[in-house]
């Protein structure tokens, strides 16, 4: 196979292992960056997992080239999208703390999209595949909601939320807007993942990582009772290499999600994992009333206050029967990104 994917955001958590997936798959990938200096750190990652992971051994690293593409600047895009059959655009903003000024979050996420989009539409690419979030699904709700949330739930940004996840929604309600605007519905399949847990596959935590390094650095003593729908990184990397050309999820959303887990629930998970730091670990739940007292002080807290108590429940049987088996378990998944963590000598 010699397609070539233009794949957004190539060096983040989740871009590098869609890019393992399709050089294993033996696509061409041509891979975003904003700084090229980046390029021999993302091509070295992949040389790596290739060779020592792989049992693909036709997977060639003579696949992977770099551009420099800034969500914020049109430079470059027209350029990057040359012969190129299927866009992959994975980039976008993801912080563990919420910017003062929400536009950081929103903007680059919104022009991002509007610039990928409409680059490929102007090179008549095949088919576009974005991640973008259950953030762009599940909130704004309140505790009252008890249904399990599909694909066809959207967000409600008119009720209070945060800067992510308003960034996620309006972004990927551009890009329906831009691929109905240009009657290609249909060549446009959206990824919705939960939390994304798994392996690294290199020494940058990123965000995900850096979330639950808090938990193994003893940073968090107990643990809000909140709980949310977690993911591998590797389901969603596959789901996303097979959202280009299966026609089942053409033109759909796809709720990528497998079991929810309490915060409580992702330390036990790390503590059967690494016993060693189970004195770091948080050993009970807060009561609600402290967690109300601390957002007082903290503005990423109170942005979660409407979470405490209740856990989101999400049916991602679509992304099951696309991926025709379960999903490797959220306990897994985070038992994997503690090990990683710890392997890359993070904690």
């Amino acid at each position: 196979m010699s397609d070539t994917v233009l794949l957004t955001g190539i060096s983040g958590f989740l871009g590098s292992h869609i890019a393992l997936q399709l050089l294993e798959a033996g696509y061409k990938v041509r891979g975003s960056v904003r700084d090229l200096s980046r390029s021999d750190e993302v091509r070295q990652t992949m040389q790596e997992h290739m060779t020592n992971h792989s049992a693909n051994h036709t997977a060639n690293i003579d696949n992977l080239e770099f551009v420099a593409l800034d969500l914020l600047s049109d430079e470059g895009w027209d350029e990057a999208m040359q012969d190129v059959k299927y866009l992959q655009h994975t980039a976008s903003p993801f912080v563990t703390s919420m910017p003062d000024d929400e536009m950081e979050l929103i903007r680059p996420a919104v022009e991002g999209t509007t610039r990928a989009i409409n680059a490929a539409l102007k090179a008549k690419v095949k088919h576009i595949v974005l991640t973008s979030s259950m953030a762009a699904i599940m909130y704004g709700y309140g505790s009252a909601r008890t249904a399990p949330f599909t694909e066809a739930d959207w967000t409600d940004t008119e009720i209070e939320t945060n800067a992510y996840v308003r960034s996620k929604t309006l972004a990927e309600k551009k890009a329906w807007e831009l691929m109905d605007a240009a009657n290609r519905h249909d060549d446009l399949s959206v990824i919705n993942p939960s939390f994304i847990l798994g392996p690294l596959l290199n020494s940058d935590a990123g965000t995900s990582g850096a979330l639950v390094t808090r938990f193994l650095s003893g940073s968090l003593p107990a643990a809000p009772k909140i709980g949310f729908p977690c993911i591998d990184v590797r389901d969603v990397a596959t789901l996303h290499v097979m959202a280009m050309t299966a026609p089942e999820v053409a033109g759909k959303r796809l709720v990528t999600a497998a079991n929810s887990l309490t915060m409580l629930e992702m330390s036990e998970a790390l503590k059967k994992q690494l016993p060693s730091y189970a004195g770091k670990l948080p050993k009970f739940e807060l009561p609600n009333w402290v967690v109300r007292l601390y957002a007082i002080f903290d503005a990423d807290a109170r942005s979660n206050l409407g979470e405490l108590g209740h856990t989101k429940i999400t049916d991602s049987s679509n992304a099951r029967k696309l991926l025709g088996r379960d999903f490797i378990t959220s306990e897994a998944a985070m038992a994997a990104m503690g090990q990683s963590l710890v392997d890359h000598g993070l904690v």
